[in-house]
């Protein structure tokens, strides 16, 4: 989430560049044997609730090996059923199914190992459903004339592109922007879902993409992601920083919080040099312990739900990560499964942790900003079958 705010450079090997797949031992990983892979073997196991029940074709993302070894659902169904049989919070038999099912391979590209690891988290706010007193920033549902067009059915070489806008007479034209829609470009009273308190909540929880609204009543209303205006994003944190607003080295979501917060008369115009919108729905039936949906369609467990980039790493996809952690600054060495997507998460050596709900967590999110090395775990081929090119075999 702080590439987002800050637009900060990624490492080298985050070019265009294909990725690597360098087969590694598991003993190699750092911190596998005094790690707990039974926390991460409950989100993985989420996410094959979901991916058994897709076509054995349903394409799950990846590129080279990681495509052929872990791409498609049917690649995974192997590895899905066993997990289901692990005893629950048992590390010792969650680290013999991650063995016996799968070979992890250190994720390079250009030749470095590098990657950039940022945080992300679900924010927590005061909000109503009614307008009124402190309550006068809406959050808005999908708009009924914003169109999705899908660029590929015009142009073979856009395939899975899509461009959003919205139908001017017989043209489709660029969806409002940000000050546009906060300036009357849209029916608010018609589509806000919600009021929230504070314009600066309502512009993070945008960035977030997910959250909870506090209402005046006691209860607790869950958004989520509904659809964006397709516009570009701009990091108000880069903006800042241009603006002398800010240092380079102190751009942190509380930085960049504390300073729109102290200064209500210019933070409206820094947060609309951020030209991107987002439109959120509500979530009734999501439980209240359940985390917010992610890509793949199931509940994010903090600590343990990276966003990747889907061109590289296969959705549902466990990941050995190991990087520092943000706040003791100690080495953060542990699974996690690739479950999200996310704007700012592009190249194989990017990975974006989800680290849980309301305030707690944006501390740790709004602070990960550190390098780390990813290895990809993909299912071993099923005995008899012919390994994929660049594969160990199996033993």
């Amino acid at each position: 989430m702080l590439s987002l705010l800050a637009g900060c450079t990624l490492p080298q090997g985050t070019s265009t560049a294909p990725a690597s797949w360098e087969p590694v031992a598991f003993s190699s990983l750092p911190g596998w044997n005094a790690g707990h892979p039974a926390e991460a073997l409950t989100a993985f196991v989420a996410s094959c609730q979901r991916i058994q029940y897709f076509p054995p074709d349903q394409a799950l993302g990846g590129s080279g090996l990681a495509l052929q070894l872990g791409g498609k659902a049917g690649l995974w169904q192997a590895s899905c059923g066993a997990a289901k049989a692990v005893p629950s919070g048992d590390d010792g038999a969650a680290r013999a199914f991650f063995e016996s099912y799968f070979q992890p391979y250190l994720v390079t590209q250009s030749g470095s190992s590098t990657a950039k690891i940022t945080g992300y988290y679900e924010p927590e706010v005061q909000g109503s459903t009614d307008r009124g007193g402190q309550y006068q920033t809406p959050l808005l549902s999908l708009p009924p004339d914003l169109v999705t067009v899908d660029l590929g059915a015009f142009d073979p070489d856009k395939t899975g592109k899509t461009g959003i806008g919205r139908l001017d007479g017989r043209k489709v034209v660029p969806y409002y922007d940000r000050f546009q829609i906060e300036n009357g470009a849209l029916d608010t009273s018609a589509l806000a879902i919600a009021w929230l308190a504070d314009p600066v909540d309502a512009f993070f929880l945008q960035i977030e993409g997910s959250g909870r609204i506090d209402l005046p009543d006691g209860s607790v209303m869950r958004v989520t992601y509904a659809g964006k205006n397709g516009r570009p994003y701009v990091p108000i944190g880069r903006v800042m920083v241009e603006q002398h607003l800010l240092a380079a080295n102190d751009v942190t979501e509380q930085s960049i919080r504390a300073w729109l917060e102290a200064h209500p008369d210019r933070a409206k115009a820094i947060m609309d040099a951020n030209p991107s919108y987002v439109f959120f729905q509500t979530a009734p039936n999501l439980a209240a312990a359940a985390g917010p949906p992610g890509a793949l369609g199931v509940s994010l467990t903090p600590g343990h739900s990276v966003a990747v980039d889907r061109r590289y790493l296969p959705l549902g996809a466990p990941v050995w990560l190991t990087t520092t952690d943000p706040v003791t600054h100690a080495a953060l060495d542990r699974m996690v499964v690739a479950q999200d997507l996310g704007s700012a998460i592009t190249g194989p050596l990017r990975a974006d942790l989800f680290f849980g709900t309301g305030a707690k967590a944006s501390v740790s999110a709004g602070a990960m900003n550190a390098a780390g090395t990813l290895y990809v775990l993909l299912p071993r081929p099923a005995a008899g079958s012919a390994p994929a090119a660049g594969a160990p075999p199996t033993s």
